[in-house]
């Protein structure tokens, strides 16, 4: 406790020495009472908030940094804790009437104190608002983090459709479309049963940051599963989205992605769809954009199977 007490030291010695000021002047200045006419219940009453207080202050310092806010604090307890120190002084030491200075003592620090503390407790409320702010952010980041693709540095499908859910209800709220792009690699499962896991996930790894090359900065692209991706287009329309949608699949289709076993060119290419949102929920718009992509799939197969 002395070392996280150390940086407060010249404070303690401070208030330590006006204390026993206090108590030299009404030495001073006064005579000690006889036990009899000391007032048990004002003895009571104020020595224990003094040492309240002093409590107060321990723990104070004890668990804050040096600074601003910390000082008001303290510098408002302690001139509370002046006040009723001196009062307690005073039920010990009889002074002259004509003595008046120890009023002064008694009360005046008591409004000083009261206004310093109420100073430091609005900074200190301040503070806490922008740390509870600051742990907000941390906790939703490390909750949106968890929602992140193992693989890569996407989302996942539960990401997606939280993502999902506001930004349709955003879009609602401003009267701005919004629009979805599917993509979905065709043959896939070639790559892995032919060139290994490995190889797949690395070249999973490639078209991730193919993709996110050729989208704009506000789109969101998701890892819903595997092989298949969904991108997010606020404020978009359909017409535009299908442009974006060809682009990526002209993108995938002249990748020249290099294996790692023989250094050969792998053939790529993606069957990519794109829809813009209806008055819609999320489940609802997801499984439209299913089908339409299971269509396309189909309509693929029978044209070059």
């Amino acid at each position: 406790m002395t070392s996280m007490l150390a940086p407060h030291r010249i404070k303690l010695t401070l208030l330590l020495v006006a204390a026993n000021t206090g108590v030299l002047l009404h030495l001073l200045a006064g005579e000690i009472k006889p036990v009899a006419a000391w007032d048990w219940l004002d003895i009571a009453g104020e020595g224990g908030s003094a040492i309240l207080l002093l409590t107060w202050l321990g723990l104070l310092l004890k668990s804050r940094p040096a600074g601003y806010v910390t000082n008001l604090l303290f510098m408002g307890m302690a001139c509370l804790f002046f006040s009723l120190f001196m009062d307690s002084v005073d039920e010990f030491v009889a002074l002259p009437d004509a003595v008046t200075w120890d009023g002064w003592l008694e009360s005046g620090p008591m409004p000083i104190g009261f206004i310093l503390m109420t100073l430091g407790i609005y900074h200190w409320h301040q503070e806490q608002l922008a740390i509870n702010e600051q742990m907000r952010n941390r906790e939703r980041v490390f909750r949106e983090h968890r929602q992140f693709d193992k693989l890569t540095p996407l989302g996942d499908a539960k990401y997606l459709r939280s993502q999902l859910q506001m930004a349709l209800t955003e879009a609602a709220a401003a009267r701005q479309p919004i629009s979805l792009i599917m993509l979905d690699m065709d043959a896939f499962s070639r790559v892995n049963r032919e060139y290994g896991q490995a190889e797949g996930d690395r070249l999973l790894q490639v078209l991730t940051q193919l993709m996110l090359l050729n989208l704009r900065p506000h789109d969101l692209l998701c890892r819903l599963a595997g092989d298949r991706f969904v991108v997010i287009l606020p404020h978009t329309g359909e017409r535009q989205a299908q442009v974006l949608a060809e682009e990526l699949e002209q993108a995938v289709r002249s990748l020249a992605y290099k294996s790692h076993r023989q250094g050969e060119r792998l053939e790529l290419s993606a069957s990519v769809v794109a829809l813009m949102a209806r008055d819609e929920d999320t489940e609802t718009l997801l499984q439209r954009l299913n089908i339409t992509l299971g269509r396309a799939k189909q309509s693929l197969t029978v044209r070059y199977g």
